[in-house]
């Protein structure tokens, strides 16, 4: 039992308070913050409020991500649901790491042959894991009451929230395979034909109840009582593989952590199915070069070539000893012959990526959500929660209010029974002389391992804080081969540099579109100042910033 379980009820009523008048006021825009108690980066600035507000009233970062997990999961309902899976790595004041797994997953009777082919509606519906994931991470590390963290989740879902421009953009697109679903179109679109426009009120009663049915009475009633009674009556009702049996039996498990090393810095990640790997083996890649001795241009094609090495590794990774091959430094110093640089002859093999493990991005700049949080005891939390494709299955159960994620009927492929969905989801820690040094991730779908290993390059072998390496250019393996190179307005490539890449001998192609990289919500600490920078990768709409005081609380 929680030592706050009973924590007095105006507190409650305080954050909900507070929250109804930051909905209903201009949302901030600050995208880097700094603080010695704490801090909050998040892809919504009501989710990072939301962390904000638990840190202030004494929580730990545990706290502070339950309760930004919950909040985003209402004001960034394209991206993330509860109803969807996420990925949290944490490590507690001790020094020790826990990674907790909470991916959709197929039914232990699921047969992909008999099953329905679809790419989105109910044939995709995989049962739901990110409710337990965050509850999960609340019973093992928190010490707020739920209803606490909740509070401001629930206040957003019922009195409503401004919609910012680019969800808006989303909602629209979605709305033509939302209207084959009247659950979706009471939840999204007014009942009706038309979505919400930017700045206006979105009200969302009926995930509001939901999520104070789950404020309650905890994780039994959403997979074994009243709303998995509903969410499996629903499914049966419209050809859904995921049965009542299927939500009881889901439990969020206990990640596999990896490990390794880039320049004496400490990286810790999450095994299968997140890609923890991926980003280790490339920056050990990445190691067997050096950066000083070529121009920035040269380097970044070095990390591209990496990047792609590595991600036909986790097509076939499974085992942990695979894994432990795959994030040896004898590993990488082989894969690292196949790399085309300035100190090299050697022709790079070929460059045509296998297919992604998640779609890489639509239009609107991919999918999924991040956010990271660190308290000021030294406990950080890296936790990154998507829906898929941009919202996801795009069904809501009428009256539940949330939209399930994509994993089933060939989405991700075939799918065993009881498989979870592997992904490119990467929460990621780096340390040095065991202290943390960035608490990270992304949101994009493939395009989230790149993000990751340029931040820690830019970081560690070109000096920069977050919030600059955040506003810096990247390239990655592109779809039909060759790469694809960031050249966004004020942010990309230029022609010179462009140049350089393709005197590598390799082939590059020009992306000008805004998030189409990735989008990395993450905190560095200073230990010389003992100072926490939080930054919001400014191709989005999240915000950082830590807490402007910290309550003290009796154990």
């Amino acid at each position: 039992m929680h030592p706050y379980r009973y924590y007095p009820i105006l507190v409650v009523l305080a954050i909900m308070i507070a929250f109804s008048a930051v909905a209903a006021s201009s949302q901030s825009v600050r995208q880097s913050g700094q603080s010695n108690a704490g801090m909050v980066s998040s892809a919504h600035p009501l989710a990072t409020d939301a962390g904000v507000a638990i840190l202030e009233l004494g929580g730990n970062a545990a706290d502070a991500a339950v309760a930004a997990g919950f909040a985003v999961a209402v004001v960034e309902p394209t991206m993330n649901s509860i109803a969807g899976r996420n990925q949290i790595l944490i490590r507690t004041p001790d020094g020790e790491f826990h990674g907790i797994d909470g991916t959709t997953q197929a039914p232990w009777d699921y047969d992909y042959d008999t099953a329905p082919q679809a790419s989105y509606g109910y044939p995709v519906i995989g049962v739901p894991g990110a409710l337990a994931g965050l509850l999960k991470l609340h019973e093992e590390h928190g010490s707020l009451p739920l209803s606490t963290l909740m509070a401001s989740a629930i206040d957003l879902a019922q009195n409503g929230f401004r919609v910012l421009p680019q969800d808006a953009i989303r909602q629209a697109s979605g709305l033509a395979q939302a209207r084959e679903f009247p659950g979706t179109i009471e939840a999204y679109y007014r009942g009706g034909e038309n979505g919400y426009r930017a700045g206006e009120l979105l009200v969302q009663a009926d995930y509001a109840k939901t999520l104070s049915l789950i404020a309650s009475e905890g994780r039994e009633v959403f997979y074994e009582g009243e709303i998995a009674e509903k969410m499996a009556a629903d499914l049966a009702a419209n050809g859904s593989a995921v049965t009542l049996k299927a939500f009881n039996d889901y439990v969020a498990e206990d990640s596999r952590i990896v490990r390794g090393s880039y320049r004496g810095y400490e990286l810790v990640g999450m095994g299968i199915p997140a890609a923890g790997v991926l980003s280790i083996q490339a920056l050990q890649v990445m190691e067997e070069f050096e950066p000083s001795s070529m121009s920035e241009a040269e380097w970044f094609a070095v990390t591209g070539q990496a990047l792609n090495l590595a991600s036909r590794e986790l097509r076939v990774l499974g085992t942990d000893t695979a894994a432990a091959r795959a994030t040896s430094k004898d590993w990488a110093t082989q894969l690292a012959r196949q790399v085309a640089s300035p100190n090299s002859s050697v022709p790079t093999a070929d460059n045509n990526p296998l297919p992604t493990l998640e779609d890489r991005g639509d239009l609107f700049g991919g999918h999924t959500t991040h956010l990271s949080t660190a308290d000021a005891n030294g406990m950080v939390v890296s936790l990154t929660q998507t829906l898929g494709p941009n919202m996801g299955s795009k069904v809501v159960t009428p009256g539940l209010g949330f939209l399930y994620a994509s994993t089933l009927g060939g989405y991700l492929g075939q799918m065993e029974p009881g498989e979870r969905a592997r992904s490119n989801i990467c929460p990621f820690i780096v340390l040095k002389d065991g202290e943390v040094i960035l608490v990270l991730g992304a949101a994009g779908g493939g395009m989230i391992p790149p993000a990751v290993v340029h931040t820690i390059t830019r970081v560690i072998d070109f000096g920069m804080s977050l919030p600059q390496a955040l506003a810096e250019p990247r390239v990655v393996a592109a779809r039909g081969g060759g790469y694809s190179a960031e050249t966004s307005p004020g942010i990309g490539w230029t022609a010179p540099e462009l140049e350089e890449m393709r005197n590598l001998g390799i082939e590059v192609t020009e992306t000008a579109r805004t998030g189409a990289f990735g989008r990395v919500h993450g905190i560095q600490f200073d230990p010389a100042t003992r100072t926490w920078i939080g930054a919001a990768d400014p191709d989005w709409e999240g915000t950082a910033r830590g807490p402007a005081m910290v309550r003290t609380r009796g154990r």
